[in-house]
């Protein structure tokens, strides 16, 4: 057939309310033909088929559901009746309606997770893989199990899961209250009540105590009888956030804010009865999903029988490679592959190469490779890993000698899988291997265990490789559990090490940056590995990095250790979750270790341990357990869970540029439509689960002036008059690594707020919602720094080098006594993003980049480079400063006055202060950023895109060390700053030129 658009393709792409002939094919034999409204739902369509001649001889509707054929040539049952018909999208204007089969509770939750998840369940379903479905009905009654637990609790503590208190990260008052400590007014409202009452409050109490006032003044003006304040709890106006507690108020981020900018906090009181009715409504949905599960509960796995253990078989282990198929090289080639055995990132025994065949489609090898390892030794996470290649032979000239011809390597694919199953059995029989095309120009090494276990889901154009496990007994073979490692272990006798070989010990401890050994060095730290678990229990990594997991003497050992190993801070436990470390044990030690986190440190970590589920070989693992466990007992965590996990299922979009620009002429009317209206209203912001965007306003919507043409949406909030909720949807940039910028920026603010220091820092909100689109919290009464230049000049060439821009423009926004303030507010941001922007490397400093509220609060956009990674320009480095500190900013800084050194002093006090926290921390940003290697950043995907992190942190210097250093980058950017400028000004002439 010739390309082009079939079925009713076009028909859906079309805007209105229009009608379409619809076909109706009914059970009773009966064919019908009548208009529908593309807005018409299904539920519509029943309704208005009463009017049709034979409906009653349907029965009851429940006992049918509308089928169709779509867009994806498949048959879908349409079990969501509230969706359009424009929605559904059939591909042609068909509906048959058939006999409902099944739990239709059932099929309808399945149909709003497949829309949720972008992918139907029907697709796992058809993989008849067991491992999945195994995995699926585990994780399923898990989740049933502890949603029913969480249904019965009192109403308070099912207040932490539904709606957990959103904390500053201390509380920057002191503990006991002050003579000084200043009162702040806050307006409370009742529900389902016009009247408020404006109260005075310590920022020091509990809620409670503003409970008690709040119903004090209550019985008070309306003579009622007082009520308690146990039976109540406190609602921020307009939104799904809730202070209670035993927190201080101001420690509440809501409270903080409003504190901050000098603003009265407006609060509802809400009865207890209120929230049970949430928690009824909750309860009774999932009731009805259990209740159509429990009848279909799948029966217990059977028993492991006639089983031996693996570490009776001591003899070589060996796999067959048989053939491969669908192999594309060109001729005249060699085929060749090659075969390692990997335990995380150790190579186990030497590679093993087959023989070389012919290039052709199905390549023939029928060869026993055999490893140098005995299957008695094959650690439990072993990981056979291949790599397909071609050889070509290089022809030299002869020079009078007699010297064979160099061979080159072409890497076409690799693929891995696991030697033991998910239940733990050696593998045996027939596996094809559907393998990943492999980089061309990549001059690494051939095999890469890194990689994943999954193969290739383009099984119909992937090269693949058939290999066969041996039968090496009669009968399946386990890996011992971990208890009955842990039971083996033998305890040595007592070691005494000498003076000297505790003081080498000590060096190698104290080294942060150790991570290659010597064979000496690994045979010490071995030796004394009882002194290193109760000495330096913090470098467990070093330990296992040294093991000899080739060995089962030892993993006996090691396993053993770990049992009684004390358990590490986040900030060391987190290292573990590489693929260096798959060993089962490694991983049941580490999850012990996070268990401790509290909600606030997860939702901290949360991107990076999505991420480290990649390394995982099984579905079933400690980690997916731990994750699920912790979002099913704190909804924040599980939406931002839902997110990041959602993010990484994503193969390919459409791109929806092309239906953007349609929108681009007339935006406001397109958005006024109701089909639009409804879409996109009534939401929670996936940037804030407790944001609620209620109604958009078309007026207020718009493109943005940037390149990417990014859409400005704006919401307004019926429960507070005047306030705004901006959201900007970006299409055509990745904004992973926005994320993950924006987050090291979060942590930083909170450590250095813990250490009492606030930088005012604005970490707006960012979401990566498929490939290359997102989210972005729009920062209110903010500008760029060029638009402000721009607006103060009368040239482009110029504005960069007007040096009272920024301060006359804080000036009109903050008159009289509240300048001193706005000042206050941009030197500490200003100190605050210099560290930032220098330890992170971030490129790309435009006066575009960064801007200012107009409450002097300075902060950086567009993370679009990092690490160290600089524009560059014809070859030359345009940005040559280590971060951004220009004349105007120092300006500002001492108040339009050159003679105040006292006010620029306090800022220099500020940043070396700053940075000095950031490097005690220094590992935990080095492991969080290693934790994100698997995430495919083009500027972060190996350990030597990390070394600029070490560099930057000073990471094994001593603090005096790393503040020497940093000093002498902080007056290379004053210095050097006029280059900024320059690069400035070149880039405000390259917008301003721009078509």
């Amino acid at each position: 057939m010739p390309p082009g658009k079939y079925g009713m393709q076009e028909e859906w792409e079309k805007e209105g309310d229009q009608e379409i002939m619809m076909d109706f094919l009914l059970p009773t034999g009966i064919f019908l033909k009548f208009p529908v409204s593309r807005n018409d739902t299904i539920k519509l369509v029943w309704k208005n088929a009463r009017s049709e001649a034979l409906f009653t001889a349907l029965g009851d509707p429940d006992a049918y559901v509308f089928t169709c054929i779509n867009q994806t040539a498949e048959r879908e049952e349409l079990e969501e009746e509230s969706r359009r018909i424009s929605d559904v999208r059939p591909f042609m204007c068909v509906l048959r309606l058939v006999a409902r089969e099944g739990d239709r509770v059932e099929k309808l939750t399945n149909t709003q997770i497949s829309l949720l998840i972008g992918k139907g369940l029907h697709e796992f379903e058809a993989q008849k893989n067991h491992e999945v479905n195994e995995f699926r009905t585990r994780m399923r009654q898990f989740c049933e199990e502890k949603s029913q637990e969480r249904q019965m609790l009192p109403w308070q503590q099912w207040m932490e899961y539904s709606f957990p208190c959103d904390l500053e990260p201390c509380c920057s008052l002191p503990s006991t209250k002050s003579r000084n400590t200043k009162k702040i007014f806050i307006n409370i409202k009742f529900e389902a009540c016009d009247e408020s009452f404006m109260l005075q409050q310590d920022p020091q109490d509990l809620p409670v105590a503003l409970m008690k006032s709040a119903l004090k003044k209550k019985a008070t003006v309306f003579r009622s009888v007082r009520l308690e304040p146990e039976d109540y709890t406190l609602q921020v106006n307009g939104s799904w956030d809730f202070i209670y507690g035993k927190h201080p108020l101001r420690q509440f981020k809501y409270i903080f804010s409003c504190l901050r900018n000098g603003q009265n906090p407006h609060l509802i009181m809400v009865h207890r009865s209120t929230i049970s009715k949430h928690q009824e409504e909750q309860e009774r949905m999932c009731n009805q999903v259990y209740k159509s599960r429990s009848q279909s509960r799948p029966p217990p796995l059977p028993l492991k029988k006639n089983t031996s253990s693996l570490w009776s078989i001591n003899e070589p282990f060996y796999i067959h490679l048989l053939q491969g198929s669908r192999v594309n090289a060109d001729e005249g080639m060699k085929l060749v592959v090659q075969a390692g055995l990997f335990h995380g990132s150790e190579l186990l025994c030497k590679v093993v190469t087959s023989s070389e065949v012919t290039v052709c489609s199905e390549p023939l090898w029928d060869q026993k490779l055999e490893f140098d390892i005995n299957v008695a030794d094959l650690p439990r996470m072993s990981r056979l890993c291949f790599a397909l290649y071609a050889v070509i032979e290089k022809a030299k000239k002869p020079r009078g000698t007699k010297k064979k011809n160099k061979k080159a390597d072409c890497p076409i694919a690799w693929v891995n899988t696991m030697v033991f199953d998910y239940k733990d059995q050696l593998k045996t029989g027939e596996f094809l291997l559907s393998t990943w095309p492999s980089v061309p120009d990549d001059k690494s090494e051939l095999l890469n265990p890194m990689g994943t276990v999954e193969k290739n889901p383009n099984v119909d154009s992937a090269a693949g490789l058939l290999i066969r496990f041996p039968n090496i007994r009669p009968h399946p073979l386990y890996y011992p559990p971990l208890e009955k490692i842990s039971d083996m272990e033998r305890n040595d006798d007592t070691v005494t090490a000498t003076k000297e070989e505790h003081q080498k010990l000590k060096e190698i401890m104290d080294n942060k940056n150790y991570t290659e050994f010597f064979e000496d060095e690994k045979e010490l730290l071995w030796k004394l590995r009882y002194e290193v678990c109760s000495l330096y229990p913090e470098s467990l990594s070093k330990l296992l990095l040294i093991t000899k997991w080739n060995k089962r003497e030892d993993v006996v050992q090691m396993v053993g250790l770990l049992r009684n190993w004390p358990d590490l801070p986040a900030i060391h436990a987190l290292e573990l979750l590489d693929y260096s470390f798959p060993d089962p044990a490694v991983r049941f030690f580490t999850i012990r270790c996070l268990k401790k986190l509290s909600d606030n440190e997860l939702l901290q970590y949360l991107i990076q341990l999505v991420q480290v589920l990649k390394y995982e070989s099984y579905l079933d693992c400690d980690l997916t357990t731990f994750l699920l466990e912790r979002a099913l007992a704190n909804r924040r965590i599980g939406h931002f869970l839902f997110w990041y996990l959602r993010l990484d299922t994503f193969a390919f979009w459409a791109d929806p540029g092309s239906l953007l620009l349609k929108l681009l002429d007339d935006l406001k009317l397109c958005i006024r439509q109701e089909s639009y209206l409804e879409a996109l209203s009534d939401l929670l912001s996936p940037l804030n689960p407790s944001i609620i965007l209620a109604e958009i306003c078309a007026h207020k919507c718009r493109f943005m002036d940037s390149k990417m043409k990014p859409l400005w949406l704006m919401y307004g909030n019926p429960w507070a008059q005047g306030e705004m909720v901006g959201i900007i949807f970006k299409n055509g940039d990745d904004l992973r690594q926005d994320m993950l910028t924006l987050q090291m920026i979060q942590l930083m603010e909170n450590l250095w707020k813990k250490e009492g220091l606030d930088l005012r820092m604005s970490p707006y909100g960012c979401l990566s919602t498929g490939n290359k689109m997102g989210l972005i919290e729009a920062v209110k009464n903010s500008d760029t720094i060029a638009n402000i230049q721009r607006n103060s000049s009368n040239s482009a060439a110029t504005a960069a080098f007007n040096k009272d821009a920024l301060l006359n423009w804080l000036k009109s926004k903050n008159p009289e006594d509240k300048l001193d303030q706005a000042i206050e507010e941009f030197t500490l941001s200003c100190a605050g993003y210099c560290v930032a922007t220098y330890v992170l490397g971030i490129g790309d400093r435009h006066n575009d980049n960064i801007m200012i509220r107009e409450n002097g609060q300075l902060f950086h956009i567009d993370f679009g480079h990092f690490l160290g990674n600089f524009k560059r320009k014809l070859g030359i480095n345009r940005e040559r400063v280590p971060f951004i500190l220009t004349y105007d900013f120092v300006h500002v800084i001492q108040q339009g006055r050159t003679n105040n050194s006292e006010k620029f002093e306090r800022f220099r006090e500020y940043c070396e202060r700053a940075y000095k926290i950031l490097c005690r921390n220094g590992m935990l940003f080095v492991n969080l950023f290693a934790m994100m290697k698997a995430a495919g950043l083009p500027e972060l995907s190996s350990f030597k895109d990390i070394q600029y992190l070490k560099d930057s942190l000073a990471l094994g210097k001593s603090e005096d060390e790393a503040l020497k250093n940093f000093k002498v980058k902080f007056n290379e950017a004053l210095r050097e700053s006029w280059k900024t400028k320059v690069n400035w000004m070149m880039h405000s002439l390259a917008k301003d030129n721009r078509p």
